[in-house]
């Protein structure tokens, strides 16, 4: 069953100066830009950033005992460390819908083709899709969003056995994705972002999207036409970032717990592999 819901931590200063503020707002361009993100990206993938390690770990509570005991090269090496895999078992009962990564879900209706989500703008699955062909696929399904945040695992995997369109990225900017920025900017249909469409076993179609944040811009999907449940997808580079899966109509039960948390602008923890629902009957 779900874990207890968490309700969203307040803003911090500077996230409010850049979002509320209008000097602030022109910070913000500069930081959304996606150069910066190279550069900085960049920087993180150079054995110059691995001082960083040892001082993120402290400040973030990383128990790392539970990854791969290895020598890292470089901050993003580092950053997309794998868990030890008896940590995180995958449900692989045939019925069962499980979650492709770690994160803090929140679940919403499609009415058509629009979520709209409790305290945050709405936006239309074409406007995230490119496509007003794909998103009629969505009509009425669910959109699922799982946030992650910088001491969540950022590798995401395969929430079913499926056939792998090909990846298509989407150029875009890079707000973050912490509450703020979605009160006030369309973040999941400006942020960069890569779609893969997913013709799974169990659950019909679906699409997984990965959006970049703010100084993360490097979205690293694997190049596979076919997938089991479990396998890896790809992974974020550093920084919080969000994984939004679609799901048509009448595909899936997830626990109700999942709707009343997300309608009380709460998040639920997730973690990659735990069951979240079942196949519709």
């Amino acid at each position: 069953m779900p874990q207890p819901p968490i309700k969203i931590q307040p803003d911090s200063k500077s996230l409010r100066f850049l979002y509320k503020n209008p000097i602030g707002r022109v910070f913000l361009k500069l930081l959304c830009a996606p150069w910066l993100s190279k550069l900085c990206g960049a920087y993180l993938s150079s054995s110059l950033s691995r001082p960083l390690i040892n001082s993120f770990v402290r400040k973030n509570g990383i128990d790392m005992s539970q990854y791969e005991d290895r020598p890292y090269h470089d901050f993003n090496d580092f950053f997309t460390r794998k868990i030890n895999p008896e940590l995180r078992p995958v449900d692989m009962d045939p019925e069962a819908f499980v979650a492709p990564c770690d994160g803090l879900l929140t679940v919403f209706p499609i009415e058509k083709d629009t979520v709209l989500p409790v305290k945050q703008s709405s936006y239309t699955i074409a406007d995230l899709l490119g496509s007003k062909e794909e998103a009629k696929m969505f009509e009425d399904g669910l959109c699922l969003v799982f946030r992650l945040c910088v001491d969540h695992y950022h590798r995401y995997f395969f929430f079913d056995d499926c056939e792998v369109g090909k990846s298509q990225f989407i150029k875009g900017k890079l707000h973050t994705v912490r509450p703020i920025a979605l009160e006030t900017e369309h973040v999941f249909t400006t942020n960069s972002r890569e779609k893969t469409l997913l013709k799974t076993a169990r659950f019909g179609n679906a699409m997984q999207v990965e959006v970049g944040a703010m100084l993360v811009g490097k979205i690293k999907n694997h190049d596979i036409t076919t997938a089991k449940r479990g396998d890896e997808k790809g992974m974020f580079l550093y920084g919080g970032s969000t994984v939004i899966l679609l799901l048509e109509k009448d595909r899936v039960n997830l626990y109700e717990d999942f709707f009343r948390n997300s309608s009380e602008y709460a998040e639920t923890p997730v973690k990659f592999g735990e069951k979240l629902g079942e196949i519709c009957r």
